[in-house]
């Protein structure tokens, strides 16, 4: 299992990152969903889009190289792409709502075997708004959960989500430190499993039942 919380982030991002298709309009969520952008196999061509406005989000910058003006959802630095367009949250908006994203990359609190979303307020902490989540896991074409599979040593893979959702039945896969799951009309079902970790460990920290794929492999990140 593996323990060192930067190798988790990074094996998630990879393994998300080796799932974009050539030609892809890709939203990158606030998070670890923003790292993706640093690992985008050369030679896939694809756009990702930022919330905030802009379509044509590139790597982060090196230390130094630092542009005020030029960040992603999360407000941390970023760059651009070639052919990069800056624009207004409702032209933003736009594109979410009219169907123009083939995949939206975002976080969860928790998600649960009927592919169902909570990723935007836990009842009694203050939260300072849902922000665009409801929207994109409507509009994107395919949804990709990027999470650690575990928090404070509680699953967040559930049969049922106990916090308030953020969208019913929108999940389409799942990626965390431990494995790859899909959401299929018979529940979950665990395509590959990351590299240090045995297939006993990933039942053991997935409240949801499993279903093991006959084709089970080592996620290559």
């Amino acid at each position: 299992m593996i323990q060192d919380k930067n190798r988790k982030r990074e094996v998630i991002v990879k393994r998300i990152a080796n799932e974009l298709k050539d030609g892809d309009v890709v939203n990158l969520g606030i998070g670890m969903p923003t790292l993706v952008a640093n690992y985008i196999p050369e030679g896939i061509d694809i756009m990702l889009h930022s919330e905030n406005g802009f379509i044509g989000l590139g790597p982060s910058p090196k230390p130094g190289e630092e542009d005020k003006d030029i960040v992603n959802a999360g407000a941390q630095p970023a760059t651009h792409i070639p052919g990069a367009a800056y624009f207004d949250s409702s032209m933003s908006f736009t594109i979410i709502r009219g169907g123009h994203l083939d995949v939206t990359v975002l976080g969860a609190l928790q998600v649960d075997q009927h592919g169902n979303l909570a990723n935007w307020m836990i009842p009694g902490k203050m939260v300072p708004g849902m922000g665009g989540a409801m929207d994109l896991v409507v509009g994107a074409k395919k949804v990709i959960v990027a999470m650690e599979h575990t928090a404070k040593g509680e699953s967040k893979i559930l049969e049922k989500c106990t916090l308030p959702l953020t969208a019913a039945r929108e999940v389409d896969m799942i990626v965390t430190e431990m494995g790859v799951m899909l959401v299929t009309q018979d529940g979950l079902l665990l395509t590959e499993i990351a590299p240090e970790t045995t297939l006993e460990e990933v039942i053991a920290a997935t409240e949801a039942e499993l279903k093991i794929s006959e084709d089970l492999k080592v996620m290559e990140v």
